[in-house]
């Protein structure tokens, strides 16, 4: 049993914005005709034209303009207000899907449900807070080191005193979070050799200031990273480049 969602943006207690009409949206901005977004959707013009107008109808300010004439003969184009709307949908749906992610923790099992809901308003100050299952603990003396399950296949390994481990009362099997500074995360081209973690996926997102570089890291398992560097320190990366996460064990924080 997957406890699953789709997530909905309902404005005046009417459907206002899902996947599907978003997807539609972005097709009639690469296109730049509704016609041809409705055939990559596989709908009918009337269709796409009907869901347009109901979009519209909701919505604060337009979200298409019409062009006539010209060199290319006219079409339709998003106003800034519905790349707008776009932007916040996409960030909201990820969050969703992190939310229905950590339900998905519990499989069949209501009670760990329960215990994971009670953990789910966790608020730090770190970036990255990742749901993760302990799978095992190593005692090293003063330290242990606990291997941690991410969704997907991904794992990470965690350094942390034997007495944290005691004081939380951490257990293989409990449900715990993985808590990471977006600064303690580097993105490379290859895998560490010294010993740090190393986790593969790809670029998303890459934004700039003056000073630092904040990247958007999907692991290849699903879960997101945010890391940041600083401009002396990135290599030439692009958005869909492959790469490896590198987070040292000791940079990992466990929160429950």
């Amino acid at each position: 049993m997957k406890i699953d969602g789709r997530f909905w943006l309902t404005k005046e207690n009417q459907s206002f914005l899902g996947v599907g009409r978003i997807d539609l949206l972005e097709w009639i901005d690469k296109t730049g005709s509704i016609n041809a977004a409705a055939k990559e959707m596989k709908m009918s013009y009337k269709a796409a034209w009907e869901r347009i107008n109901g979009i519209n109808a909701l919505a604060d300010q337009p979200l298409i303009e019409r062009t006539t004439g010209g060199k290319g003969g006219g079409g339709t184009k998003l106003t800034p207000y519905a790349r707008e709307l776009i932007a916040t949908f996409h960030r909201f749906n990820e969050l969703h899907r992190q939310f229905i992610d950590r339900f998905s923790e519990a499989g069949n099992d209501p009670e760990r449900l329960a215990r994971i809901l009670s953990r789910t308003f966790l608020t730090t100050s770190a970036r990255n807070q990742l749901p993760a299952t302990l799978t095992s603990i190593n005692e090293n003396g003063l330290h242990s080191t606990l291997t941690l399950s991410l969704a997907g296949s991904d794992t990470l390994l965690s350094t942390i005193t034997a007495k944290s481990v005691e004081n939380m009362g951490l257990s293989v099997g409990c449900d715990v979070y993985a808590i990471i500074k977006s600064s303690d995360i580097k993105i490379s081209t290859s895998a560490s050799s010294n010993g740090d973690n190393s986790l593969s996926g790809i670029i998303e997102g890459i934004e700039r200031s003056a000073e630092n570089v904040e990247i958007t890291f999907r692991l290849d398992g699903g879960t997101l990273l945010i890391a940041l560097e600083k401009h002396d320190s990135l290599q030439n990366f692009q958005v869909g480049a492959r790469a490896f996460a590198l987070i040292s064990p000791l940079h990992i924080i466990i929160g429950l």
